[in-house]
C-alpha cells in the first residue's frame, strides 16, 4: 500500500477518536482498510509459499506443496 494511502488511513483513524466520521469518511476508511488487508494477506501468502520445512531425515518440503497434497493435516 502506498505511503500516502496508509497515512490517510491513520489520519481517518485519529479523526474517529475525536469525532464520528462522516459517511464519506467511513466509506473511504473501509476501502483503505480492505486494500491494506489484501496487501497483508498477499505478503503473508508469498512468505508462506516460500517457506521450507526441513524434516529429520533431511528432506525438504515446500509449504505451498503441503496445501495441495493434504499432507499437512
Amino acid at each position: 500500500m502506498e505511503k500516502m494511502k496508509l497515512d490517510r488511513l491513520s489520519e481517518l483513524t485519529a479523526i474517529s477518536r475525536s469525532r464520528e466520521l462522516t459517511d464519506a469518511e467511513q466509506a473511504e476508511r473501509k476501502v483503505l482498510r480492505d486494500e491494506y488487508r489484501q496487501g497483508v494477506v498477499a505478503n503473508l501468502t508469498a512468505q508462506l509459499d516460500n517457506t521450507v520445512i526441513l524434516r529429520a531425515d533431511g528432506t525438504r518440503i515446500m509449504v505451498k506443496d503441503l496445501k495441495h497434497s493434504g499432507e499437512g493435516s
